[in-house]
């Protein structure tokens, strides 16, 4: 009956695999209707903006104590990932702990090693709800923040406390099991943090042992796979996304804007000055953006790494003051559009402009970059900020008076001030008048 178990394994790989591949392709599609940036210079300070940021976490180290509970499940879930690898490979062939005899006593090390991580993860996770749900941090909340992220979050937590105890359960009725002739269990070793489990189920006969035992190995085994297609649904979806997300980070100085490439080529062009094409201006479509996929591919790839934590809303200056813009707001309404346009292909009418973010939100930004310094994951939302208040300014032509009148000076003065050139310094000729008097 061996077999049977075998080929219900291979159908829920099979299964979950599929619904994976059909997921990570639609995430990718949706980020490829962006346009097209090159980030494929500075490769090597590329990597160590990855490994520093994404896989050593070194951003999230300025808040120490959630910091190291990150660590903790972050830790957790990469190195217990690895017996999902044995998991597997018992899945496919019918086996039961194969590497238990090449490894020998190293395999009874690696195992308290992945129980240790997992009580680690149930306690990271424990203390994360209690945040979350009783104190209530105050970054967790805000207008974005609906009933389903609150849901997510809370949800992903939940999960990872049942999959921990999933294993423990696993290994303490094994641990039973490997002391009765009957049952031909292979021998591990003491696993020390589930042996305390051990008195729950001492008491149950050799065949109760075994299903339950069983049915924790696939509890563990359909969660995780069930866990890897739901977070591609999910904010967690940054677990994957942090790496290329910071590997194609925009690696100039925060204070520094990209201008447009079409305007700067058209006017060099008028100005007959250096680095002007003889060719004609292509013609542009539009100046700036007004939908999701006006922007490019970096800011689309952004939105699905955001993690929602609420760091960049916290350290915002307009935020604090009560205007109402949130750059993870901005984050997840982008994610939000582009995700619609997959499904729809943007043909309902609707914008990222106007039906998700307000001109109010995009024009309390003070442009000073706080935003992109606090993501734990270097994601950049003053980059959609400016692209949008571009397409407001250029396009509609409906900036706020103040800044009609700041452009205009600017234009015809060369500085923002209504004065001309030659009064510029007249104040320092009053001042001089005053010290006199």
């Amino acid at each position: 009956m061996n077999y049977l178990s075998q080929i219900a394994f291979v159908l829920v790989l099979v299964v979950a695999g599929y619904f994976l591949a059909k997921r990570i392709k639609e995430i990718r599609g949706n980020i490829l209707l962006g346009k097209d940036v090159d980030r494929s210079d500075r490769k090597s300070e590329r990597m160590k903006s990855m490994l520093l940021v994404a896989f050593g976490q070194k951003k999230m180290f300025k808040k120490l104590i959630p910091a190291f509970l990150h660590l903790l499940i972050y830790v957790g879930f990469l190195v217990i990932n690895i017996e999902v690898l044995e998991f597997i490979i018992d899945g496919l062939v019918g086996t039961h702990r194969i590497f238990a005899g090449p490894l020998g006593d190293a395999y009874t090390v690696a195992l308290n090693i992945f129980e240790f991580l997992a009580v680690a993860v149930i306690f990271s996770c424990v203390v994360f709800l209690i945040r979350r749900n009783v104190l209530k941090v105050g970054r967790f909340s805000g207008i974005e923040m609906t009933s389903w992220p609150k849901l997510d979050a809370n949800l992903i937590l939940v999960i990872e406390i049942i999959l921990m105890f999933a294993i423990l359960t696993m290994n303490a009725t094994d641990q039973i099991l490997q002391t009765r002739p009957d049952a031909n269990y292979t021998e591990t070793g003491r696993m020390v943090f589930s042996a305390t489990l051990i008195p729950l189920f001492e008491g149950m006969s050799t065949t109760g042992l075994i299903i339950t035992e069983r049915v924790a190995w696939w509890f563990h085994i359909i969660g995780i796979f069930a866990f890897a297609i739901y977070i591609t649904y999910s904010k967690h979806l940054h677990i994957f996304m942090a790496f290329p997300n910071t590997y194609y980070a925009n690696l100039n100085p925060k204070g520094e804007m990209n201008n447009m490439d079409e305007v700067t080529t058209e006017v060099k062009a008028m100005l007959g000055v250096g680095g002007a094409s003889s060719e004609p201006p292509a013609e542009i479509s539009r100046f700036g953006a007004k939908d999701a996929t006006d922007l490019n591919w970096v800011n689309l790839m952004n939105s699905y790494a955001c993690t929602e934590c609420g760091r960049c809303t916290q350290q915002c200056p307009a935020n604090m003051t009560g205007k109402k813009l949130s750059p993870r707001k901005i984050m997840m309404d982008t994610r939000d559009r582009i995700d619609e346009i997959g499904k729809t292909g943007g043909d309902d009418g609707k914008s990222l402009l106007g039906d998700y973010i307000t001109k109010e939100e995009i024009n309390a930004c003070t442009s000073c970059n706080a935003c992109v310094e606090a993501c734990p994951v270097n994601i950049d939302p003053l980059s959609i900020i400016l692209q949008l208040r571009r397409y407001v300014v250029m396009e509609e032509s409906s900036a706020p008076q103040s800044w009609n009148s700041m452009f205009s000076n600017i234009e015809t003065n060369f500085a923002p001030w209504k004065f001309p050139p030659t009064d510029r310094f007249k104040w320092a000729n009053d001042l001089k008048t005053e010290e006199k008097d």
